[in-house]
């Protein structure tokens, strides 16, 4: 019989391999960008700084719009000694059906010593039949801090169509000095979303990851009073917060708060919304 299984040898349609590198570097009171490689459509089209010069912010553009079987993307960010990054993308991360492949996507964050990495890219959803291995990768120097969000949709509920085959393997790991602080793993499929181990039947789910101080008691309860559905826990110097249910932009609404709540405390100013996320 033939072997119907996943594979990334098909050739039947070129997939995409692409890659995308940034590093950031400290120039008196400001972060600059200072390297960018690419290849493949993968992009960041020019550093911003609305918060100031010590701040900058940038877009990861993915030019297709979607990833489809056998496409992989690696984004690597490296920000020096006191640097400041914020990064996120200018709309929702679209995971095709599988057409045979595995897609992959590898993130790999560093912070120098006293700098500071947000990522929070906007929503990823999966359509139906997506074969997605994520890993993302975080690497702490002393006084370096983390925050990072992700929201994940399964299927397209407003059209119809659910997520009633494929699967999505995770790995997240936050190491501080070389030591290992944080790391979930898991895979979600369609029997696993409808648990009541797993998703219990949700089609969407969110964690906010935060690093650093351990967030005090009087956040956290303006958190729980703001969104008594979020569930949050201390883990030593992780924060975790997340939000389980089955609307994109509720979930998008519940990981804003924690990040206007959490980032005085992290980064020692309010929130600065992307513009794009506006648009």
């Amino acid at each position: 019989m033939p072997d119907c299984s996943l594979s990334d040898t098909s050739t039947a349609t070129p997939a995409w391999q692409a890659s995308l590198h940034l590093g950031f570097t400290r120039t008196g009171d400001a972060t600059r960008l200072v390297r960018r490689e690419h290849r493949g459509p993968l992009r960041v089209q020019k550093a911003l700084y609305p918060e100031g010069p010590d701040a900058c912010h940038v877009i990861v553009v993915h030019p297709p719009g979607g990833v489809v079987g056998g496409d992989r993307l690696d984004v690597g960010i490296d920000a020096d000694v006191a640097c400041h990054v914020l990064a996120t993308s200018p709309g929702a991360a679209k995971w095709y059906r599988a057409n045979g492949r595995i897609s992959r996507q590898t993130v790999r964050l560093r912070a120098g010593e006293g700098a500071a990495i947000e990522w929070l890219p906007q929503e990823t959803i999966f359509y139906d039949d997506a074969h997605v291995d994520l890993d993302h990768e975080v690497e702490l120097a002393p006084g370096a801090r983390y925050l990072g969000s992700e929201v994940l949709v399964f299927g397209r509920r407003a059209s119809g169509e659910r997520f009633a085959s494929g699967r999505v393997r995770q790995r997240t790991r936050i190491r501080e000095n070389g030591r290992l602080l944080w790391c979930e793993q898991g895979i979600l499929a369609p029997a696993g979303i409808a648990s009541p181990f797993g998703l219990g039947g949700h089609a969407v789910c969110a964690t906010f990851l935060a690093v650093g101080a351990p967030v005090p008691a009087a956040v956290q309860a303006g958190l729980r009073a703001a969104d008594p559905l979020l569930a949050l826990s201390q883990v030593k110097s992780v924060f975790v917060a997340r939000h389980l249910g089955d609307d994109g932009e509720a979930a998008r609404a519940a990981m804003l708060r924690v990040w206007q709540a959490l980032r005085p405390h992290y980064l020692g100013r309010p929130a600065c919304m992307p513009r794009i996320w506006n648009t």
